[in-house]
């Protein structure tokens, strides 16, 4: 009984040391070091961090927000690993280092307003409200492109020039065109053959059912062609719109200017596709076959005017 005694205060004896050498190893330990955060990126060891949370917190801000009211949102492919460990109380976590180091390697979009004319960017700005503002600016001042200006949402990892309002407005601002009189006189060529220096399409095919000269009733300055409702009317030569709208007894009438004086009429339209100021290439459509104005059919009535005097269409065509 007595050995067995002597050899229970033995363990307890053993037991008591080994648990003050414990505390002993643990307090040195909790002098000397202190638990944190090694942190790996991409396979990578970058540094420590004691706050695990507030680090990736600031990260994940970043990537929703970026660091600029012009970034809409980071990309960045792979996160940093955090991996618990014991570092010396003297050692020197990098919590900045680590951020700068994850920040370099993402990707900035930027978010910003492209104006548009028809799809086409013209200008750029950092708000919707300034988008809006040009708009309306062109609006006001009766810009002759008004109705085609918008604005898209851009996000680009590249930032644009910005315009500022005014800027923009100027360069955007389209003043109307002059419309040309429109010659409904019944001057006509009836000599010679005048040279226009143009060589003319056909705007339509169809059946001749007036032809141009004086009559016992009038006169008809023009040539008319007669065909079903709605075909294309094809300008004759390349020029520019100078009058696109009803008018009078010709209806739905387009004139184009050539230049040199040369003009040509396209009346009883039952649509217009183009609009003043536009320029047409040879063969564009720009209306379509109808029976508006005076006129007891369908059918194209086609005028060639050389500074105001009507020729007879059959010298160039048909």
């Amino acid at each position: 009984m007595r050995k067995m005694l002597v050899h229970m205060r033995t363990i307890i004896k053993f037991f008591s040391i080994l648990a003050i050498s414990v505390i002993i190893i643990v307090a040195i330990i909790a002098f000397v070091y202190k638990p944190t955060y090694s942190v790996y990126y991409k396979g990578e060891f970058i540094g420590y961090t004691n706050d695990k949370s507030g680090l990736q917190n600031r990260i994940n801000e970043y990537i929703k927000n970026g660091d600029t009211d012009l970034v809409a949102f980071v990309q960045i492919d792979e996160l940093p690993e955090y991996k618990m460990c014991l570092l010396q109380k003297k050692a020197q976590t990098n919590d900045d280092e680590i951020f700068e180091k994850v920040k370099a390697s993402g990707t900035a979009y930027y978010k910003y307003y492209a104006v548009t004319e028809e799809s086409n960017e013209k200008a750029y700005v950092i708000s919707k409200e300034e988008a809006e503002k040009i708009i309306e600016g062109l609006k006001d001042k009766k810009s002759y492109n008004k109705d085609k200006i918008a604005y898209i949402e851009k996000y680009s990892t590249d930032l644009a020039e910005f315009t500022d309002t005014d800027t923009a407005i100027s360069k955007l601002y389209v003043a109307p065109p002059v419309v040309t009189y429109v010659n409904t006189s019944y001057d006509m060529n009836t000599g010679p053959k005048v040279e226009l220096g143009l060589n003319l399409i056909r705007p339509i095919s169809g059946i001749i059912t007036s032809r141009f000269g004086y009559r016992g009733s009038g006169s008809h300055t023009g040539l008319d062609i007669a065909a079903n409702t709605g075909t294309g009317v094809k300008a004759v030569a390349g020029g520019t719109v100078t009058y696109a709208g009803e008018r009078g007894s010709y209806g739905n009438l387009v004139v184009i200017s050539h230049g040199k004086g040369i003009q040509t009429y396209y009346a009883h339209c039952s649509a217009i596709y183009v609009s003043v100021g536009d320029k047409v290439s040879q063969g564009q459509i720009i209306s379509a076959v109808g029976s508006t104005g005076n006129s007891t059919g369908p059918h194209l009535h086609l005028e060639i005017r050389v500074n105001g005097v009507a020729q007879n269409p059959q010298n160039y065509l048909y």
